[in-house]
Parts: C-alpha cells; structure tokens; sequence
C-alpha cells in the first residue's frame, strides 16, 4: 500500500482544522495526526505562569517521536498516537490507536519546520488568515475548551505566541506548495485543492 502524507500548518488559529475538514468531507478515510498531541509536558503551567513554557516554538514538540509515528504510517504499520490534555499541559495516559490508511494528514503549528518532516510530507499547505482573526480565534478556543481566562490568552500572545509566529512559522510559508488566504473559508483555494487531493491518491480511493 502506497501511503501518501498531507502537511497542514500556518499560525495558531488560522483555520488548519476547517482545511482538514474540507478535505475530510471527500475522502472516503484517512489518518489524522494533530501535531498538539505531541507536546511535551509542562506540568508546572497555569494561568499565572503561562508563559513559562514557550508552547509555540519548535522545542515544545517530540518531533523525533512525531517523525517515528509518520514513518511507520509511511510503511503501513500502524502506531499508538500521544493524547495531551491542555488544562493540566501534559501529555495524557491515554492514547490513540491509528491504523495505517492511503492518506495521512498531519495538521500543525511547526509541520514545515523541521526538514526531517518535511521530507516526509507529499503535499505542504500553509494556511495564510490575518493575525487579529486568528487571535480572535485563539481566545474563543483556549476560553471554551481549555479553562483559559482572556487576559492570560492575551499575555501568552503578546509574549511568546506572535514572536513564535513570526520566528517559527511565518518562515515556514516558503517550504509551502500551496498557500491558502483565509483557510477552509476560501473557497476558490479549495476548489483548486481538493483535486490535487485527489490527484495524489491512486485507484480511485478519493471519490
């Protein structure tokens, strides 16, 4: 079984998952690896002390683990993929059974960065959204689903999370065969997409 890898990244919040659900909605199935399931822990963080740990640069994920489990999928092995619970910021006892599938997309923040990733990757996308919605979005997200309050948001965006964006993944646009404006929500990037989707599929598994 050939197995075909999709790399998904650009800015916290700039709209990587709608991108993978745009392409979920013709796939008939897939593998789906987020790269936040590969943080490393970071017990000692809490609201008060959240930028302690740098959670947008390169060094807060186990690449080397996330370039184990891509490999494997590459063979057609399957793995058991890492889960992380962002209230407590370390990596949870439970875990994820994937089973290797044709098409494999990777979705996060540093997916371009590192070379050894890359070189794994069949297709680079890069979601391209202004910074203010995609800090719109990031305060919606961490509040509702990550027991965050706006102003700690605010402090960890000012402090470290633009400086990681411009530092870490703006740069990584350049490695990127497809830059989409405004994520799932351009539509005519994604009628371009999706049959470059398919195109790289064989014996018809994209319908």
């Amino acid at each position: 079984m050939e197995v075909k890898i999709i790399g998904v990244t650009g800015g916290s919040g700039s709209g990587k998952s709608t991108v993978v659900r745009k392409i979920s909605e013709v796939c008939n199935d897939f593998a789906f690896i987020p790269q936040d399931n590969y943080y490393k822990s970071a017990v000692y963080v809490n609201n008060e002390n959240i930028t302690a740990v740098n959670f947008d640069h390169p060094d807060a994920f186990d690449m080397e683990l996330l370039k184990d489990h891509l490999l494997a999928l590459k063979r057609g092995e399957s793995i058991d993929m890492p889960t992380y619970d962002f209230v407590h910021h370390t990596r949870a006892k439970e875990k994820i059974h994937i089973e290797p599938c044709r098409l494999v997309i990777v979705e996060g923040l540093m997916v371009l960065y590192e070379k050894f990733i890359r070189d794994l990757l069949d297709l680079k996308l890069y979601i391209d959204t202004p910074s203010d919605i995609r800090l719109i979005r990031r305060i919606q997200r961490d509040v509702a689903e990550r027991g965050r309050t706006p102003e700690s948001v605010i402090k960890q965006y000012i402090e470290v999370v633009r400086p990681g964006h411009l530092n870490f993944i703006e740069p990584t646009k350049e490695y990127a065969d497809i830059i989409i404006p405004e994520g799932g929500h351009n539509e005519n990037a994604l009628s371009v997409l999706i049959p470059f989707v398919k195109s790289i599929t064989t014996d018809g598994y994209l319908d």
